[in-house]
């Protein structure tokens, strides 16, 4: 069943926030390894899976950071009543 157009432009704008909080959680995941606050860099480095352990990091901030551009974007379109 092909999706009409209302329903096409609504999951075009939550891909957009949602690519857009993506791209935000990987450049705040790749500062947080250049500056390797709390040692977080050094730690996974040394680990014994270094791969695991930074594919769950990136995961999390995805996964984080898309919610929040997608909240952020359905929150914008209220209107003000006043």
């Amino acid at each position: 069943m092909p999706l009409n157009r209302h329903e096409s432009n609504v999951l075009k704008f939550l891909f957009q926030h949602l690519a857009v909080g993506t791209l935000g959680g990987f450049v705040f995941g790749i500062l947080l390894l250049w500056t390797d606050i709390g040692g977080i860099r050094t730690m996974a480095m040394r680990s014994d899976s270094p791969a695991l352990i930074l594919i769950l990091l990136f995961f999390g901030l995805f996964v984080t950071f898309g919610s929040v551009g997608m909240g952020i974007g359905i929150m914008s379109q209220g209107e003000d009543k006043n």
